[in-house]
């Protein structure tokens, strides 16, 4: 059995297209026009006798001479209202015709010129291609309607381009990853096969470093698969959960890498609870404290703070840089007006961080001009952390640490401790030691 797809859309040329739009608007404004004149048309046959018949009247018996002849006045004022009807309609009959062929080719030019810019969005977007995603209208004229059109046109133009870089980017960047792991692999498969003399050391080293190999391209790709799924689906249960719980999970999952590093960890603030989902918050805030020790110096220093902000503002210390979501300068007041919000700030010590490269860290597999301290990420932790923050409409911020290292600054909505349900059966917060 033969498997058909979908019927091809017919081909029709930007110049059909417009001759179609522009011969309806036409015909509808010509039969508009035809229509006003019939009616005036119309007016004027009854106006004629109406004007006619408001004359001065002549006594009753009266005779007057009309076109020679002797005829009663009422005979005469009807004969009048009948040539006067009857010159209306001549005269209609010649000019009607004329007037709708006049105005219908008066129509189709302006209609045309009214409509040559949505010939060249329509042009612009059948020639729209992934290669050529850098073209613009850049509509001149008045800004009208067609010109807010086109504005907008270029504006979707300009995020489909940024997309589609940043999709290109992070293909390469992933591909680039994934390869590392499995060389590694490759390698030390053929060189303990190249040798014949190897003995059950050799080979459990060799399954040792497979092993990690694996284990690291299984964790690339998980943190991949969340990131994936956290763009493309956002936020798939929103329940009550607690910040402040959170935190000492996530420092136990870090602490064997921060005691061989001897990072001192303080946690300040106290609960403040949000309205999300419990593992995208719980990834969100691992993943901050993994960078914030991974990035660490040895015996460095990492602080926690989770505190009510019901006063969003950037931070205005010098060089507070905002990260791509938020998009404010230093110092601004942002959020909606009477919304609470939960922050969650995790700052510590580290290599020295250029303000100009901030944004750069949240990138997939880009840490700016920051040196690794560590091989063990997968290079995807802050992009999962911004992608986790916009799916909850939350705002985010980092900055440079004076003496080196990065603050980074969360704040999410904040959920009313009072009116959290309680009681059996009732969800409440999300607790997480």
């Amino acid at each position: 059995m033969a498997v058909t797809g979908p019927p091809p859309r017919p081909d029709r040329s930007a110049w059909s297209d417009r001759v179609g739009l522009r011969l309806r608007i036409t015909v509808l404004t010509t039969a508009l026009l035809a229509l006003i004149g019939a009616l005036l048309l119309g007016l004027a046959y009854v106006l004629v006798g109406r004007v006619i018949a408001a004359l001065p009247q002549f006594p009753p018996g009266t005779e007057v001479i009309l076109e020679g002849r002797v005829v009663d006045a009422e005979l005469a004022s009807q004969i009048i209202v009948e040539e006067g009807r009857r010159t209306v309609l001549l005269v209609g009959f010649i000019a009607f015709p004329l007037q709708v062929i006049a105005g219908a080719v008066l129509a189709w030019i302006l209609i045309g010129r009214a409509l040559t810019p949505l010939t060249i969005l329509t042009t612009a977007a059948r020639d729209l291609s992934t290669s050529s995603l850098d073209q613009r209208i850049r509509l001149t004229g008045p800004r009208d309607e067609v010109a807010e059109l086109s504005d907008t046109f270029d504006d979707m133009l300009d995020r489909l381009q940024g997309a589609f870089e940043a999709e290109r980017r992070f293909v390469a960047n992933a591909s680039h990853e994934l390869r590392t792991p499995l060389a590694v692999i490759r390698t030390e498969i053929d060189v303990t096969l190249s040798d014949p003399h190897a003995d059950p050391a050799e080979l459990r080293r060799m399954a040792e470093v497979v092993r990690e190999a694996t284990d690291g391209a299984d964790r690339l790709l998980s943190a991949l698969l969340v990131l994936a799924r956290t763009q493309a689906r956002g936020v798939s249960e929103i329940r009550p959960v607690d910040m402040a719980l959170l935190v000492p999970g996530a420092l136990h999952g870090i602490e064997i890498e921060r005691a061989e590093r001897g990072v001192h960890v303080t946690v300040d603030g106290g609960p403040c609870l949000v309205a999300g989902d419990p593992a995208l918050l719980q990834r969100l805030v691992g993943n901050l404290v993994e960078n914030a020790v991974r990035h660490n110096v040895p015996g460095g220093w990492l602080r926690v703070t989770t505190e009510p902000a019901p006063a969003v503002l950037v931070p205005a210390a010098a060089g507070a840089t905002p990260a791509p979501i938020g998009g404010a300068e230093a110092g601004v007041d942002l959020g909606e007006p009477g919304v609470a919000y939960a922050a969650l700030e995790v700052a510590s010590s580290g290599p020295v961080v250029d303000a100009a490269t901030v944004e750069e860290i949240f990138e997939p597999f880009r840490q700016g001009r920051r040196a690794r301290t560590s091989h063990g990420g997968s290079g995807l932790g802050l992009s999962i952390v911004r992608a986790v923050v916009s799916a909850h409409d939350g705002l985010l911020w980092a900055r440079p640490v004076d003496g080196g290292g990065l603050s980074i600054r969360v704040l999410l909505p904040a959920v009313d401790p009072a009116t959290v349900a309680t009681g059996p059966g009732a969800p409440g917060p999300l607790l997480m030691g």
